[in-house]
């Protein structure tokens, strides 16, 4: 994440916590059956921000090891951790190299990367991860990201009230975010590691005016602090739009997982 400087998600623990989506259980039950989970072994979470995807899995290993670069993340995920009672999942922050330099030789039975992986130099993350994957053991690489997906019409008008108040580029932290050209699955297929890839059956992820205002805000484009005394401006005008077309106030959007693993072959 260094390109885009230190402070990219900066300000949008308490909203990720609150307001991010929860992945589906088929995910957890794919992944539990695919990785012959029973409560044994390491779990690693990398890019885990405030641990909501580690904490699903904390019946299904020894210990969870959440790691990522955003402090206000990690003390968000101590105190969740704190608050549920989970005890087996230790918090580190920082990235992958530093908590290595740091750790034992641990291998982990499954690594997670949710919604994160392309924040990262990927083929470097795959190299460090390959000495600490366990033989059988795989990455799951989580996304629901589509480049080809047809927008609904309640999702192009927060595009278009996003665009007017947060400008056309989509900024990240102190740069402006560029997709990669490369794709995960060819990056996977060039590593050490053999390429698999997954589809989630498509589930129903319900909105409404507040859930849909508090995940742009935990997002590293629609961070709070980019709107400055512009805030009560555009809650007005987004939820203004958004009534015009459903005065409901409920929104309804299919939801895609695709998983690409990561596998270390017996």
């Amino acid at each position: 994440m260094s390109a885009y400087g230190k402070d990219l998600f900066k300000g949008t623990a308490n909203y990720y916590s609150r307001y991010r989506p929860m992945y589906p259980a088929s995910l957890i039950r794919f992944l539990i059956e695919k990785f012959s989970l029973d409560g044994s072994g390491q779990m690693l979470d990398l890019g885990c921000g405030t641990g909501q995807l580690a904490f699903r899995f904390s019946d299904w290993f020894e210990g969870i090891v959440g790691i990522d670069t955003e402090p206000e993340m990690i003390k968000e995920a101590i105190r969740l951790s704190k608050e549920i009672r989970v005890e087996n999942v230790r918090w580190f922050n920082g990235d992958i190299d530093t908590y290595k330099d740091n750790s034992s030789d641990e291998t982990f039975r499954l690594v997670t990367i949710a919604k994160a992986f392309h924040w990262m130099d990927r083929e470097k993350v795959l190299e460090t991860l390959y000495e600490m994957v366990a033989y059988g053991g795989g990455i799951a690489i989580i996304d629901t990201y589509s480049s080809n997906k047809e927008l609904l019409p309640w999702k192009e008008k927060v595009e278009e009230v996003v665009r007017h108040w947060y400008g056309n580029e989509r900024r990240a932290g102190n740069s402006t975010y560029s997709h990669p050209t490369i794709s995960h699955q060819t990056i996977i297929a060039n590593s050490k590691f053999d390429l698999e890839i997954h589809e989630i059956p498509t589930y129903e992820q319900v909105w409404t005016l507040d859930t849909i205002m508090g995940n742009l805000y935990s997002t590293s484009y629609g961070t709070k602090r980019f709107l400055g005394e512009n805030v009560q401006s555009f809650e007005k005008h987004l939820k203004e739009e958004l009534l015009a077309l459903d005065n409901t106030g409920i929104y309804k959007e299919p939801i895609n997982v695709s998983v690409k693993l990561a596998l270390k072959s017996k």
